[in-house]
């Protein structure tokens, strides 16, 4: 189809119409997170501006790419095979994730939380990997894969350090004002202290994050996570050896934490 044709050069320049095909393309895929995993083309025609026979097309050739699939509700959609294979190979090149493991298995050890890594996605941190303490009557988990919501504790982290502010303005702009400029005050917190937290009220879980700073600047976040009652708001006891993990990281990425 014309919107998905492979881009053509002709005399040196690319056809503004592929790169017009591209960018809806990746306007579509950005639709799907961890809060929206599925959309149908009335919902992604509504949030792109675009008509919905146009959206058909563009959802039709994505389905047969292997990019998009549909549900088992017929007319909702979600990423298909071929995105979960280009992530788990971004993923596996991403050597934090190499280096961060040890770390993370001794920080659970002397807390006793669960502790996690996540890496920024399309739209927010993904947890990319859990270290799980069994000591504890009861275990508190979070799923690789997840796209954490921008209020998480890692997601605070990521906004407050993104070397891209315009991209971190553009995601803050999607929240009712209220809720922005409450966000907006946690982040200048988070810049001084270098740590952010959460606590879910209805589950009563918490969270605490930092981040692990490579050359370029912010290349994940590492969290600890357990319940009010093992784990303070404000980090307690384990904040100090949350900020001590993430700094060995950082050092081995060859990073500079911005932070005292």
């Amino acid at each position: 189809m014309r919107e998905f044709s492979v881009a053509r050069e002709v005399d040196g320049a690319v056809s503004s119409g592929d790169i017009q095909a591209v960018s809806r393309v990746g306007q579509i895929l950005g639709l799907f997170s961890g809060e929206n995993p599925t959309t149908t083309v009335a919902e992604a025609a509504e949030r792109l501006g675009l008509n919905r026979s146009t959206t058909h097309r563009y959802f039709t050739s994505l389905v047969a790419a292997g990019l998009l699939e549909r549900t088992r509700e017929p007319s909702r959609f979600e990423p298909g095979g071929m995105l979960l294979q280009l992530g788990a190979a971004a993923l596996g090149r991403r050597q934090v994730l190499d280096v961060a493991p040890p770390f993370l298995r001794r920080l659970c050890q002397s807390t006793h939380l669960t502790t996690v890594i996540s890496l920024w996605g399309s739209s927010g941190p993904v947890v990319s990997r859990t270290e799980e303490d069994s000591t504890r009557s009861v275990l508190v988990t979070v799923r690789v894969g997840t796209q954490l919501g921008l209020r998480s504790a890692q997601a605070k982290v990521f906004l407050a350090f993104l070397s891209d502010q315009l991209r971190a303005d553009r995601l803050l702009a999607t929240l009712p004002s209220d809720e922005r400029e409450e966000l907006t005050a946690q982040l200048e917190e988070v810049r001084r202290t270098g740590v952010a937290s959460d606590h879910l009220t209805d589950s009563g879980i918490t969270a605490i994050a930092t981040g692990v700073f490579d050359e370029y600047g912010i290349c994940a976040t590492i969290a600890v996570v357990g319940t009010i009652r093992t784990l303070p708001v404000d980090g307690g006891p384990f904040r100090d050896d949350l900020l001590s993990a993430a700094a060995s990281i950082s050092e081995r990425m060859g990073g500079v934490v911005p932070v005292a």
